[in-house]
């Protein structure tokens, strides 16, 4: 006996998931269906209507946690303390200290008569260089670690922004308000924004 009663609702159409691979394209089945307006508004805001909403080339999850874990390395964070110390006064005060003592025993000044390391200091002067050929090193592998974490930050920063954006356009479109019309806004704001700031760098100071 066939089942006459209420009708099933049809399925959902399945939601864009992020792609394989960066830059990878979207098979069909993985393309979201833009069946709302809201959707549609988005879909025409990118400049080419092809059915798909935006599809950056960014780091999944798992390369987000790898970076993470890269970051919280020993080795990284050591390099991290030697940068902060060298970048304070207590490591002038102690190089004060070492190189008073230093010129001082072997000047004689001190009186020990043990002048190990006699005027013009060679031996003074390649450890410094060495100290610094270091300290250089421990500077860079700091800056590098701080460009990762920037990247981490601008990563979160560009999907929330693409997050939001496709909020508002649903609850303006909720609202009753005319989307089309708030992008068009949108977008001559922008370029009167960059006619503008390109006309203040133009002109003569």
């Amino acid at each position: 006996m066939t089942d006459t009663g209420t009708p099933k609702p049809e399925d959902p159409e399945p939601l864009s998931t992020v792609a394989p691979g960066i830059g990878a394209p979207l098979s069909d089945h993985e393309m979201h269906a833009l069946t709302c307006p809201a959707c549609q508004v988005i879909d025409r805001a990118d400049g080419v209507e092809d059915g798909q909403l935006w599809r950056p080339n960014h780091y999944g999850t798992s390369a987000e946690r790898k970076l993470v874990a890269m970051l919280q390395r020993v080795q990284g964070q050591a390099a991290d303390g030697i940068t902060n110390f060298a970048g304070s006064m207590r490591f002038i005060y102690l190089h004060i200290g070492w190189f008073g003592v230093w010129i001082a025993i072997n000047v004689g000044l001190a009186g020990v008569g043990h002048e190990f390391d006699k005027f013009p200091f060679g031996l003074l002067t390649m450890i410094v260089s060495l100290e610094a050929i270091f300290l250089s090193t421990f500077v860079m592998i700091s800056q590098n670690r701080q460009a990762q974490r920037g990247d981490i930050r601008n990563q979160i920063d560009f999907e929330n922004n693409i997050r939001s954006e496709i909020w508002s356009v649903h609850v303006g479109h909720a609202l009753g308000l005319d989307v089309d019309h708030v992008e068009r806004v949108v977008q001559l704001a922008i370029e009167g924004a960059a006619i503008a700031l390109k006309d203040a760098q133009a002109a003569p100071g």
